[in-house]
């Protein structure tokens, strides 16, 4: 077997082994779990499991929150070369069960008081063997306790996988259709670690990561688990979702992390909020992912708290971040440059390289990407292509080599025939000072034409004054570019991972205008 490697072996083994198992390596609450401990709990639930009777390259979902429950689980299932498939435990049962059934899981991990869950998993995922359940709960529900599971002694060694041995699959988070899982090797992990976590974040043994993306999400997946691990920092693990400005301000001065994640939503509610302005003085960095940072965004998070944040694009299928902004190089409004290790480049629609600063379809290249989709042929084959991910997004990039998010290919807008580009207008919104969030997508009319229609949510006490706005909108954008109406709303349609629910507000601008009419 060529390359003989287990993440989780690298992760954590070897960090013992070079003398750092005192170290912390999880906080959550009042616990403090060293990389010795953590490794023991490792070993443990991989024997656990293994006596369980997972098998290598059996699925076990995994739905529980943050915590280090999460992480062993996670860690051990890869050592013994089973698939880890952590998946978001908001989500409704029915939708838990569809993701079950679609992965042919032989296994689940679930929380022990949820009732509902345990029942829909017993009733409707037949490939299941057993329900592992964590935490308190009632009697039986299908299957041990993980306290039993993790009780015994017995083979807790890495199995003998190689960096091409399946190891992790994530669900995408796209704002529309089912979810798609994303299949990935044991090598994706530490070529992550490797090149974003080392190039652009630097992670050192005294790093301390807090991340709000949770670990089902590719962005949290890094940096609560592998990124910190690898290096041998340390990650707070914070089970609350979904997470407040008031609860990040407790965690930073409780743990004084050096190091915070988060998506531009949430960064917008932490400037709106009223939490101290040196709350983040303890960090080295602030990165942004899950959606394109706003100039304006960037401008008053620095202006408020003193922090530059580092924006970047990743995806679930390149595992994590491949084009980021660098320490004291940011350039607002814009996703840096690629990562090392990737390439990226820009092609119009029938695949050709288009000039600088012309919109274009963003293709990335890396070691990092899936091998595909499961049992998702024709989705596999548009996505992956020979080397190259075609990612849906729509970017530019100038002369600089400074890349450019112009949204996802299906939210760009034609009006009038030309394109519009909802992340340009809505960075025209955010330069108003009254609004805190703003989405802009395509309502159609009776005719069948497409106009911009724009939501904004108003900045915490005060008024949002539409025609002000709306004037802001006619200074600085062309006609065909300007909102057509203009919404108030309190918050925003989002995903679990921060995203705007696009598809929601489409329906809603478009009964909007259909009753104005």
């Amino acid at each position: 077997m060529a390359d003989p490697f287990n993440c989780s072996e690298w992760l954590v083994d070897r960090q013992v082994e070079a003398g750092y198992g005192a170290r912390a390596a999880l906080l959550s609450g009042d616990a403090t779990i060293s990389y010795e401990e953590l490794l023991d709990s490792i070993r443990a639930a991989a024997g656990g499991l293994r006596r369980l009777g997972v098998r290598p390259e059996e699925r076990v979902v995994m739905i529980l929150r943050d915590g280090p429950e999460l992480a062993v689980a996670i860690l051990a299932t890869m050592r013994i070369g089973s698939i880890a498939l952590p998946v978001n435990p908001l989500l409704p049962p029915r939708d838990l069960v569809a993701i079950a059934r679609d992965a042919r899981a032989r296994w689940a991990i679930v929380p022990g008081d949820a009732t509902a869950l345990i029942a829909a998993l017993g009733a409707d995922a037949p490939d299941l063997i057993a329900l592992v359940r964590v935490g308190p709960g009632g009697p039986g529900g299908g299957g041990p306790l993980w306290s039993e599971v993790i009780a015994g002694h017995g083979d807790g060694d890495a199995d003998a996988t190689s960096a091409e041995s399946p190891c992790f699959w994530l669900c995408t988070s796209g704002t529309t259709g089912k979810p798609k899982l994303a299949m990935h090797r044991h090598a994706d992990i530490r070529t992550t670690c490797d090149g974003y976590a080392r190039e652009v974040l630097n992670v050192q043994p005294t790093d301390r990561h807090l991340s709000i993306a949770p670990m089902f999400h590719a962005y949290g997946f890094g940096n609560s688990l592998t990124f910190p691990l690898a290096a041998g920092a340390e990650a707070v693990l914070e089970p609350t979702r979904p997470p407040t400005p008031g609860l990040v301000a407790a965690l930073m001065q409780r743990y004084r992390p050096t190091r915070f994640f988060a998506v531009p939503t949430f960064y917008s509610a932490l400037v709106a909020s009223d939490i101290p302005d040196d709350t983040f003085a303890p960090l080295r960095q602030a990165i942004s992912a899950g959606e394109a940072l706003p100039a304006e965004l960037f401008h008053r998070f620095r202006e408020r708290f003193g922090v530059e944040i580092l924006d970047g694009i990743g995806s679930t299928e390149l595992t994590h971040i491949f084009i980021s902004n660098r320490d004291g190089h940011a350039v607002p409004g814009s996703s840096g440059t690629p990562v090392g290790g990737y390439a990226a480049r820009i092609l119009d629609d029938d695949g050709v390289a288009v000039p600088a600063d012309t919109p274009g379809q963003l293709w990335v290249s890396g070691a990092a990407a899936a091998t595909g989709y499961w049992c998702r042929r024709d989705e596999t084959r548009r996505t992956f292509v020979g080397d190259w991910v075609a990612t849906g997004d729509l970017y530019s990039v100038d002369a600089d080599g400074i890349y450019r998010h112009l949204g996802r290919r299906d939210d760009m807008l034609k009006v009038g025939g030309e394109w519009v580009s909802p992340a340009e207008v809505e960075g025209v919104l955010l330069g108003h000072e009254s609004v805190a969030e703003a989405a802009v997508v395509g309502a159609v009319t009776d005719e069948g034409l497409v106009r911009p229609v724009a939501f904004a949510v108003p900045r915490p006490g005060m008024h949002l004054d539409v025609d002000d706005v709306l004037a802001r909108c006619r200074d600085e954008l062309a006609g065909y570019k300007r909102p057509r109406r203009l919404i108030v709303v309190e918050t925003l349609p989002k995903t679990a991972t921060g995203k705007v629910l696009r598809a929601d507000l489409r329906r809603e601008a478009t009964r909007v205008l259909a009753d104005a009419d």
